[in-house]
């Protein structure tokens, strides 16, 4: 396979890398999927500087005893025996110095045992699970929350339930899935040993609580907020279930909790605000806010009034530098994705852009921006990860690698926010008939790696018959498209390509730094999306969430398939994936997945592999039971061990495998019992290595819903 030694995308037809087509129609009706600058001021719209130092606000005395609190940095739990962060150790590198399962006997993996969460979804959330889950592991316990934020604490050997706390959570809170990727914890320095929640358990509810137990027992953490519970609706608005949710692990960082939230997409420029928000991680004071749109807010909000309406929200994870008290939000865009001219110069700004935030007084120290006026729902979904890398006379520095849903991969000085590898600018169409004015000239662009693969042509159209593929091609040649900027229409349909689940997305990459390799799965799948102007979406009874009328449609729907985008002249359909309408099957070749193994150094590719076989998928949703290596859409990410494995679920197969990081070769697999949409972890208990991933499937990407939690290892000796 020829590779592109600067971009890393493969120079090879699309369909030649799995088969004939006429296999590949029988193999793949793949699902839905999953939704969802460095300037220091200007809307963005012209070639800027990649990254620059905010300004930061005037001091000002921070509330409650945080000025007088010791946050000076601490000592962070070490990964290997441990799993003790959602990216395995503080720097969410996903790599274990574990090696006692290795290439050569991975192949004797068996079950060690199989725990069941029991939430599972009632007949009127049906269709609306997708976990997501990622345990922790601490001492010799895993911790990890539910689909609905029940809080569980099992044995790490045995599986055996230790203890359970349910927070409550409806059903009606649930936005596009009841998900809880994972937890955090939390260990206070200035309790006693022996006090109660002397370390804790910390997650964000779907219903908005923020949450607080003892790791020992699961016992509510009563000096924490109200009996261990704080209102996240506060200052926000008007209470609309399902529209402001917390699916992510909190950042913790200097004994401060960092919370952003889900906004559901679509629904209205007059949407809850992505305001980021630090806590008391022992206490659950309330310490400072950042509110994009008034920083005037950092103190909350006057009496009466609430956060800035509508702004760029945080749904994705945060990274966290203890030593320099930074945290790095990867930054949604705003309310409304697929129309901006109503936006703020502060939207334009902020939206689709990494920040660093000073986690001591909640005040923005730099941001990149991936995307300018980003007008295709390009935000920043994955986790960033934290490391060392030569800065420019080669002595490394504190960095830090941002994967983005188009496929860019950037390094970034942590510090400065200054580019460590190449970043050009690329001309975007300003073409379209909705607001040509609004769309950016350029955009930022990854000289060093891109997962995007090159345009699409007629030739890469594809069917389950030759007139399912003259169809495509029909379709293809009428659609508007220029190239991943293609700007959004109204007239005809447009192709995103990438689409919105990119690229990557929340299972983020995994990092060797030891054998200087990055493991990055992606998806490579298109959009078929069209603006509807205001008079069709009212004629269709496209509502808000919080508009609900008997037949209204919308604010249920899948992310963008019908979203009211309220404010704004137009609603948006999407085609997630560009599925034919009667086979399922999608218009473009395969692979629509892969995984790739990058030379840190470098960014040239050092092999790359579909990733997922046909064996659940085909024409008309019917299984084809192939095994044939294809490449199905993907949600999750990996695990390196020191060994040299990466193990990785993520596929629409139900598959767990376990990889050759040197050669992409697939050593070992088990078939699960529902989808794998989760991120793997490896520990350690009593000699013996683990490897864990939740079963918990996914709606979206239309695996079997299920509630197990798989743990492997090898037979006893």
């Amino acid at each position: 396979m020829s590779i592109n030694p600067v971009t890393g995308n493969r120079l090879t037809g699309r369909a030649a890398a799995c088969g004939t087509a006429a296999l590949l129609a029988l193999a793949l009706a793949p699902p839905e999927l999953l939704a969802q600058d460095a300037s220091p001021a200007g809307d963005g719209t012209q070639a800027q500087e990649p990254a620059a130092p905010d300004a930061p606000a005037a001091a000002r005395t921070p509330p409650g005893d945080r000025a007088a609190r010791d946050r000076a940095p601490r000592p962070q739990p070490d990964v290997g025996r441990d799993w003790p962060f959602y990216g395995g150790g503080a720097d969410a590198q996903r790599f274990s110095p574990l090696d006692q399962i290795t290439p050569d006997n991975v192949a004797g993996l068996e079950r060690a045992f199989v725990y069941r969460t029991g939430d599972m979804p009632s007949e009127a959330a049906e269709g609306k699970y997708a976990a997501e889950t990622t345990p922790l592991k601490i001492g010799d316990a895993l911790v990890m929350c539910s689909a609905k934020n029940v809080l569980i604490s099992i044995d790490a050997a045995t599986g055996e339930e230790n203890w359970r706390y349910d927070t409550g959570v409806p059903d009606e809170a649930i936005p596009y899935s009841a998900s809880c990727r994972g937890v955090s914890a939390y260990t206070a320095p200035e309790l006693p040993a022996d006090a109660p929640c002397k370390s804790r358990v910390i997650e964000g509810t779907i219903d908005a609580k923020l949450v607080a137990v003892d790791l020992a027992d699961g016992t509510p953490c009563e000096g924490f907020g109200e009996n261990g519970m704080v209102d996240l609706w506060t200052d926000i608005g008007e209470r609309v279930p399902g529209w402001y949710a917390v699916t992510a692990p909190p950042a913790v960082v200097r004994g401060v909790i960092v919370t952003g939230a889900q906004v559901k997409d679509g629904q209205a420029e007059d949407a809850p605000s992505g305001v980021i928000r630090g806590f008391d991680a022992v206490t659950g004071e309330f310490l400072w806010a950042w509110d994009l749109g008034n920083p005037d807010n950092a103190d909350g909000p006057p009496e009466g009034e609430v956060y800035t309406r509508g702004t760029p929200n945080m749904w994705a994870t945060a990274a966290a530098d203890e030593e320099l008290g930074y945290v790095y939000l990867p930054m949604g865009n705003s309310s409304v994705d697929y129309y901006g001219s109503n936006r703020s110069e502060a939207e334009n700004r902020w939206a689709t852009s990494l920040v660093a935030l000073d986690v001591l007084t909640g005040e923005p120290v730099w941001h990149f921006q991936t995307v300018r006026h980003d007008v295709w729902d390009y935000d920043l979904g994955s986790q960033p990860t934290l490391l060392d890398y030569p800065g420019p006379d080669g002595t490394p520095v504190p960095a830090l690698l941002l994967p983005s849903k188009q496929g860019d991969l950037y390094i970034l000085d942590r510090e400065t926010g200054a580019p460590l590898t190449p970043v050009g600018e690329v001309e975007a169409p300003t073409t379209g008939d909705v607001e040509p004015e609004f769309i950016a000239e350029s955009q930022p662009v990854s000289e060093w790696h891109v997962l995007r693969e090159p345009e699409l042509t007629g030739r890469d159209m594809w069917g389950f018959t030759p007139i399912d593929q003259l169809w495509c091609r029909i379709r293809f040649r009428l659609a508007e498209y220029a190239g991943y900027l293609t700007p959004p229409s109204a007239e005809r349909r447009w192709i995103q390509y990438p689409g919105y689940n990119g690229g990557s997305d929340w299972g983020s990459v995994a990092v060797d730094t030891q054998r200087g390799v990055i493991v990055a799965n992606y998806n490579d799948v298109p959009n078929f999306n069209r603006l509807i102007p205001r008079e069709e979406a009212d004629a269709r009874g496209l509502r808000p969430i919080n508009d609900k009328r008997p037949g209204a449609q919308g604010g249920t729907n899948a992310e963008g398939a019908g979203d009211a985008q309220a404010g704004a002249p137009y609603a948006i359909d999407v085609n997630a994936g560009w599925r034919n309408d009667v086979t399922g099957i999608p218009c473009t070749s395969p692979p629509y997945g892969g995984i790739r193994a990058i030379d840190l150094e470098t960014g040239e590719t050092l092999w790359d592999e579909p990733l997922g076989t046909a064996r659940r998928n085909g024409p008309f949703g019917l299984p084809s039971g192939l095994p044939m290596k294809i490449g199905t859409p993907n949600n999750g990410g990996s695990v390196i061990t020191q060994s040299g494995l990466v193990f990785i679920g993520a596929a629409t197969d139900n598959l767990f495998r376990a990889i050759d990081i040197d050669t992409g070769e697939t050593l070992w697999s088990d078939v699960l019992p529902a989808g794998g949409q989760a991120n793997p972890i490896t520990y350690e208990v009593d000699g013996t290595q683990y490897v864990l991933i939740a079963a918990t499937g996914h709606h979206f990407m239309e695996t079997p819903t299920g509630d197990y939690i798989v743990a492997y290892k090898l037979p006893d000796r």
